[in-house]
């Protein structure tokens, strides 16, 4: 009933940047927190940034400085800007979306888009 769907992965040297999008569609009333995760290679998921309708915003320490995190409700978009990347970035990005309301069925629901490569290397 709802997707997510990624866009804006790719490969980039070091230093250099890149922005996600993630546009969730479907059948969606509203979503209350939207973000990003990552999961490199023999590696755990682990949380990049999220954000909240209201404009709360939780950033990884090892991201900070760096990336920003932005959301645009009425489209139930959300952005990562990702400046100054390094290595250890390289990894498999998933957009998060939770406390999803749907027009149709009861309930609050979580959903996961499929995922985006990012890949620093010179």
């Amino acid at each position: 009933q709802v997707q997510l769907v990624e866009s804006g992965g790719g490969l980039v040297q070091p230093r250099g940047s890149l922005r996600l999008s993630c546009a969730a569609s479907g059948s969606i009333r509203s979503i209350y927190v939207m973000g990003w995760y990552r999961q490199a290679p023999g590696k755990q998921r682990e949380l990049v940034a999220i954000i909240t309708s209201g404009g709360i915003m939780t950033y990884a320490d090892s991201v900070k400085g760096r990336f920003t995190i932005s959301r645009d409700n009425a489209k139930n978009t959300v952005y990562l800007q990702m400046n100054s990347l390094k290595p250890e970035d390289t990894a498999v990005y998933y957009c998060s979306s939770r406390g999803v309301v749907l027009t149709t069925i009861r309930g609050s629901h979580e959903y996961w888009g499929q995922g985006t490569q990012v890949t620093v290397s010179s």
